[in-house]
């Protein structure tokens, strides 16, 4: 197991304050522009924040995550969702079975960042979404070191298969799209 991995506690992934430093609905607003996704992975779930927002937005939603204490909370928080364990690496799904992928604040912590983005590929008709820190020190998050800067994310993509489709600095987090 990758020592980078999450292990903080399900109180700091439902936090109100961490909601609105993730700028949860505007992410939402760039992941699904113009595209027509009316299915949605979304990969690294933890207790299934993102999910649960692209639930309300009335997509299909599945959720995917390494931590079984995560999704055992994801599924009694977020009714309507199906969550289920799987590794970015690893994905127990179809070829082109999502409109969209979505990873929020997973390729840091993969063991094998371009293999979860070929993955998403793999799975994803449309979209991939890629929701990350900035490649900056900060008081919160990651250390610098575990951080992934943007240039990196665009050529993951880019080596998967994906187009770049927008890098958007928010007010904390960036965010990158691909298209296919």
């Amino acid at each position: 197991m990758n020592e980078k991995r999450f292990t903080g506690s399900i109180d700091k992934l439902r936090n109100p304050e961490r909601f609105e430093r993730l700028q949860v609905d505007r992410v939402l607003d760039y992941s699904l522009a113009g595209c027509d996704a009316g299915s949605v992975l979304d990969v690294g779930t933890g207790t299934g924040l993102f999910a649960e927002a692209f639930l309300r937005r009335g997509c299909r939603v599945r959720g995917v995550d390494c931590n079984d204490d995560y999704l055992k909370v994801a599924s009694e928080l977020v009714k309507g969702v199906e969550f289920s364990r799987a590794t970015a690496e690893n994905l127990p799904f179809d070829n082109g079975s999502f409109d969209l992928v979505f990873m929020s604040h997973l390729l840091h912590e993969a063991d094998d960042p371009l293999q979860a983005v070929r993955e998403a590929y793999r799975v994803g008709r449309r979209r991939l979404a890629v929701l990350e820190w900035p490649y900056l020190a900060q008081e919160i998050g990651p250390p610098l070191e575990h951080r992934m800067p943007a240039e990196a994310i665009k050529r993951l993509g880019e080596q998967a298969g994906f187009a770049l489709c927008d890098q958007i600095q928010l007010k904390i987090m960036h965010l990158t799209i691909f298209d296919r």
